[in-house]
């Protein structure tokens, strides 16, 4: 009995340490307890319809069955929050950890709604480059009125606005980039059909209160000082160091940043 459980320590201790190896060679040492955590979400709403019966809803009845099941209790997940129907939203994604996160505006500060787990995300580090590479792109997106699509074949969708005009100005392609539900990727970031039904409408609610855009920054991994001397050799080193300017100017100002185009080049200014 005491061998036995001598050698269930002994494999859990081996377990936990590669592990931690294999997070340390990736530079994220918390993604798994990020993951334990994420395993653990469970939103408190009702469940969707079953795959089937949902795919043969319109789009207005599609919307009209998600805001039934899910409004009464978003509004309380808001107001324990400090936020408000309405508020304006900021998405980051970081695809080393699969997180995306949600932040809202709650007066001149920004509260943080829910980080949430990736359920699938294609490529590897890395900016999208062109139609049918896989990659999920990586940079300064953003979200309007016109690229919400209830229609869509993954439940529900938005469309992240890629290419932007960096992408453009040197030459990268592709299209229909989107945040969904399911838990399939090619290119895009799903985040399966309940949780693609609380982001949506907190994003549709911003969009129909006057915010002209919701941000989305995509970041390849949480951009420390540690991170990216792991990354020095990358090729993509030098285009990271430029992101990392937006996502240093908001974990210092707690404010998403603007950036603006210019030239080819991208402008990082924080928030007033």
């Amino acid at each position: 009995m005491h061998s036995r459980f001598f050698f269930l320590v002994v494999l859990l201790a081996a377990a936990f340490a590669l592990a931690g190896l294999w997070m340390e060679r990736r530079g994220c040492l918390d993604c798994f307890a990020r993951h334990l955590m994420f395993d653990s979400l469970r939103l408190p709403y009702p469940e969707p319809p079953e795959p089937e019966k949902w795919s043969a809803l319109t789009a207005v009845e599609r919307l009209a069955d998600t805001r039934a099941r899910l409004l009464p209790g978003l509004h309380d997940e808001l107001a324990m929050r400090g936020a408000s129907p309405g508020a304006q939203a900021y998405l980051r994604a970081f695809k080393e950890s699969r997180e995306l996160e949600l932040w809202l505006r709650d007066g001149s500060e920004w509260v943080l709604f829910r980080n949430y787990p990736v359920a699938a995300l294609s490529g590897g580090p890395g900016p999208k480059q062109r139609e049918g590479d896989g990659q999920v792109p990586e940079g300064f997106y953003a979200v309007e009125r016109g690229a919400l699509n209830p229609a869509s074949s993954f439940h529900l969708s938005f469309n992240i606005g890629y290419p932007n005009a960096h992408d453009r100005h040197i030459g990268r392609t592709g299209s229909f980039i989107m945040v969904h539900g399911s838990n399939v990727s090619i290119g895009c970031l799903a985040m399966t059909d309940p949780v693609i039904e609380e982001i949506y409408l907190i994003v549709e609610a911003a969009l129909d209160a006057g915010q002209r855009a919701v941000p989305v920054h995509v970041f390849p991994f949480r951009m420390t000082d540690a991170r990216m001397e792991l990354a020095r050799e990358s090729e993509w080193h030098s285009f990271w160091s430029e992101l990392r300017a937006a996502h240093d100017a908001f974990e210092q100002t707690g404010k998403p940043p603007r950036v603006v185009f210019d030239a080819g080049r991208q402008v990082i200014t924080p928030e007033r």
